[in-house]
């Protein structure tokens, strides 16, 4: 006997009726998920190319290496992204673990040529680990530090600059347009701050375990000048521009020397200076497909601790 006539004898036949209806509406909310899962379908490469239109690749400097590490994303789909500061075998394997075939990282794990890929160091491992899974890595480095809306204006964002603008700024050809590019961006607080409260407030904002900085201004600071990163080549052009204070994420020791009462300096630590990148990638690609999942990863990746 068929099933339906089985529930008929069992049932009734309004009952029947209902049972039917129901099993409809089960069958089709059940599709609706399905439909709804699948409807972020996007290629891998139609992602890299909405990165490179926020932060052409022709804005890296000339010794970096952003752009795609590793994958074939012509005809690959994306069944999700983890974004992150740097790539380790550990945040693969989060990937992995989250079924994530797309890592966008905002250092390169590919900095330097590899000779060969026998598993020696940290970079080649994560480089087989990659390929084993089919898991696509991609660097939006020193374009994206240059780029409008980049990394250093997350910064300023953070910090609540306004009236921002690149410290040097120079414009490149990326095909047939020309895009402003530049490294570091000074700006304004909307009301000046006493020194020691300025510095407490990056401390605050970016969750730093210990904050470097010289000497205490003694006036108060309204002109913010940054860079996120390895920055400290920008501190001559931040003195020139009259800032009242310099912010960055790397300073060599000697370089704290003789800028007392002049400039008030803050090193807030590589990791710490960037790590708002990520909210960046997130924005670019939820634009783009907002039901693809994205995850932030859970991995700390900074190799500095501090006790």
């Amino acid at each position: 006997m068929p099933a339906n006539g089985l529930v008929a004898v069992v049932f009734g036949a309004r009952k029947l009726q209902i049972y039917l209806v129901f099993r409809s509406l089960i069958r089709n909310f059940v599709v609706g998920l399905v439909t709804n899962h699948t409807s972020y379908s996007v290629k891998i490469k139609e992602i890299v190319n909405a990165l490179e239109r926020f932060a052409p690749l022709p804005l890296q400097e000339s010794y970096d290496n952003a752009g795609l590490q590793i994958g074939l994303t012509a005809e690959q789909e994306a069944s999700g992204a983890l974004l992150c500061l740097d790539v380790t075998e550990e945040v693969i394997r989060e990937a992995i673990d989250l079924g994530c075939n797309l890592i966008v990282s905002h250092h390169p794990l590919l900095f330097r040529p590899l000779k060969r890929v026998t598993g020696a160091t940290q970079v080649e491992r994560c480089v087989r680990l990659a390929i084993q899974n089919d898991i696509a890595i991609y660097a939006a480095h020193t374009n994206l530090d240059n780029a409008e809306d980049g990394v250093n204006y997350r910064i300023a964002e953070k910090l609540g600059l306004v009236d921002v603008q690149m410290m040097q700024a120079h414009q490149v050809q990326v095909g047939e347009r020309s895009v402003t590019a530049g490294s570091g961006l000074i700006g304004y607080l909307p009301a000046a701050e006493d020194s020691l409260a300025f510095l407490q407030r990056i401390k605050d904002v970016f969750r730093i375990e210990c904050l470097q900085h010289n000497e205490l201004l003694g006036r108060p600071i309204q002109t913010v000048a940054l860079c996120g990163g390895a920055g400290a080549f920008l501190l001559d052009e931040a003195l020139r521009l009259e800032a009242d204070a310099f912010l960055t994420g790397e300073m060599s020791y000697h370089q704290f020397f003789g800028h007392e009462q002049e400039i008030q300096i803050a090193v807030m630590g590589h990791y710490q200076s960037e790590q708002y990148t990520r909210e960046i990638f997130f924005q670019i690609i939820s634009d783009l497909v907002p039901d693809l999942p994205l995850f932030t990863t859970n991995v700390d990746t900074n190799p500095i601790k501090y006790l």
